[in-house]
């Protein structure tokens, strides 16, 4: 039987996924039927949702601004589920990206 690939030792730190599956490579986020908005106002600025974002896609500008890169995004809410300040909420796309004709 073959030893885990992952143990202790070689365990990476963090989960941030600095090859996403396809979201950098290509625009994703047309398809998406919600997405995460910010209140500033809420928040702290702490990162985590950048951590978590399993599609690269929330930025912190070089004004320390969190930033949702919508081209990117694919609206899994992970972001606000891991927000610990609240301050990421997930609405209704509203546009003609969520539109079909038929």
């Amino acid at each position: 039987m073959s030893k885990p690939y992952w143990n202790k030792e070689n365990f990476p730190i963090t989960p941030n996924i600095r090859n996403p599956g396809g979201s950098l490579a290509f625009k994703c986020g047309q398809w998406r039927m919600v997405k995460p908005i910010i209140d500033e106002k809420k928040c702290t600025k702490c990162g985590i949702c950048i951590t978590f974002c399993p599609d690269d896609a929330i930025e912190k500008t070089a004004k320390g601004i969190i930033e949702i890169k919508y081209d990117y995004c694919k609206g899994c809410g992970i972001c606000a589920n891991e927000c610990p300040a609240k301050a990421i909420k997930i609405v209704a796309e509203v546009g003609e990206s969520c539109t079909t004709e038929g």
